[in-house]
């Protein structure tokens, strides 16, 4: 049997793969637009039948702290981008699944 060592996260790596995610993913853009169309009634998103492939709504490049901040039901965004506060286990399964990614694929460990 081989020792197993814990292995330490480096939270403002991590956090700077979230900002990159949030600023280009597909999949999550698309999930914000859709949630706020449909949570906020924003007449900005004209979605026929919340389908992202019928929207005639130009989406942004990015999608702000703010919007995925409503999404997510927290003000942690940006904390989490810098490093500041880690994200914590269940957000970061969330942030996974809405950008169609492994956890693996975000977590950055230290040397």
């Amino acid at each position: 049997m081989e020792e197993i060592k814990l292995r330490q996260i480096d939270w403002e790596k991590t956090g700077y793969k979230l900002k990159l995610l949030r600023n280009d993913n597909l999949n999550l853009r698309r999930y914000v637009c859709w949630w706020l169309s449909k949570n906020q009634f924003d007449d900005r998103h004209l979605c026929y039948d919340y389908k992202c492939e019928d929207c005639v709504f130009e989406m942004d490049q990015n999608i702000s702290q703010a919007e995925l901040g409503a999404v997510m039901n927290t003000g942690s965004v940006a904390n989490w981008e810098t490093g500041r506060t880690p994200i914590d286990v269940e957000n970061l399964m969330f942030y996974c699944k809405l950008c169609g990614v492994e956890a693996e694929d975000i977590i950055v460990y230290k040397d």
